[in-house]
């Protein structure tokens, strides 16, 4: 087989692994949201902004010279909320983006 064919040949493997992995991640989270919408996307966003404004709020009432390891504890628990919460947010905008959930009332051709 030629350069040229080969690349043709993995071009087309990899389109046909894409189709897979989209058909596979829209028919399994699909199931797993099937009412998503802009409501709880939205909700969803504005408790992520609450779960980072609490664990601002502890980093700023530290006194950062004298910080006990309480309260040290107290923020990394605040911190691991949140990033969790970010990083889940941000992996349903990746679904979303990519075509693995709909919104209700938006069809999954694009």
């Amino acid at each position: 087989m030629d350069d040229r064919a080969h690349l043709i040949a993995h071009r087309r493997f990899m389109e046909e692994i894409e189709m897979a992995v989209r058909a596979a991640n829209q028919e399994i989270i699909g199931r797993k949201l099937p009412h998503l919408n802009r409501e709880s996307f939205f909700k969803l966003a504005v408790s992520i902004a609450r779960l980072r404004a609490q664990y601002l709020e502890a980093v700023m009432s530290v006194e950062w010279d004298h910080a006990d390891p309480d309260q040290l504890a107290a923020i990394r628990a605040r911190r691991a909320v949140y990033e969790e919460a970010r990083d889940g947010f941000e992996a349903l905008q990746h679904a979303f983006e990519r075509g693995y959930v709909t919104l209700d009332g938006m069809s999954s051709d694009r």
